[in-house]
């Protein structure tokens, strides 16, 4: 791989509330060649993080509606991008948390410009050179805990020991990894598997989810994974 493949143009998020800074940081990377996107909240920047492809995000600690701590818990739940994040010289627990909670690097304000953008390329180097082959390695593997699908095998498996599913099973339970976290009703479940609509679906559906429970849990009455959300459905519980 040469420096040109590494050095290419990267999409960089940049979140501070001082939007001053923001425009900095702006000015800089884009004189790099990369394209910066800009947000002025934790919230704003998990939205654009969900709705647009990103590189590497830059994202300060102190902030309204949700701080860059707690925004990288949540980034962390769906992405593995770097995190580079900034903190005032005072907040080196601020810096610890930060690094502990999934953030790649730091800098202290005030910072050199120049200190951020040599950050930046270390960061997209070596996420480029050490993460790209084992990104594309699971791009179509699906976790949550010690649960594990690889779609391109069609394998599933619990702690590391191969579950076998029916294809109907396997369908439900892939489509309710790839959506950890969110509840679906019977229908929902019913309408994605078998693509018509659902007419007196809940014995249907309930019987393969009990018939997967007891596939991939240790006590099906006490699941971990595959659960009931009594009056709405059923999802796959995100674990980290």
């Amino acid at each position: 791989m040469n420096d040109q493949e590494v050095e290419k143009v990267a999409e960089i998020l940049v979140c501070d509330d001082d939007k001053a800074i923001v425009e900095a940081i702006e000015i800089y990377l884009t004189q790099e060649g990369h394209h910066v996107q800009k947000a002025y909240d934790g919230e704003e920047a998990l939205h654009i993080l969900r709705s647009s492809p990103v590189d590497l995000l830059v994202i300060d600690v102190m902030m309204p509606k949700l701080d860059g701590i707690r925004a990288t818990l949540k980034i962390r739940e769906e992405l593995s991008l770097p995190i580079i994040i900034l903190s005032a010289k005072s907040e080196d627990a601020d810096k610890i948390l930060g690094l502990n909670v999934g953030a790649d690097d730091y800098v202290t304000k005030p910072f050199n410009p120049l200190e951020l953008v040599a950050r930046v390329k270390s960061q997209l180097r070596r996420y480029t050179q050490l993460g790209a082959a084992s990104e594309i390695r699971k791009a179509n593997v699906y976790e949550t805990g010690g649960l594990s699908i690889d779609d391109d095998k069609k394998e599933v498996r619990v702690d590391g020991d191969l579950v076998k599913l029916t294809p109907i099973e396997y369908r439900i339970l892939l489509f309710l990894v790839k959506n950890k976290g969110r509840v679906f009703s019977i229908s929902q479940i019913y309408e994605n598997i078998w693509n018509e609509e659902a007419i007196a679906a809940d014995n249907t559906v309930a019987v393969h989810i009990r018939h997967i429970r007891e596939k991939i849990e240790i006590n099906p009455r006490e699941p971990r994974y595959l659960k009931v959300v009594w009056g709405l459905g059923y999802k796959v519980e995100k674990i980290s």
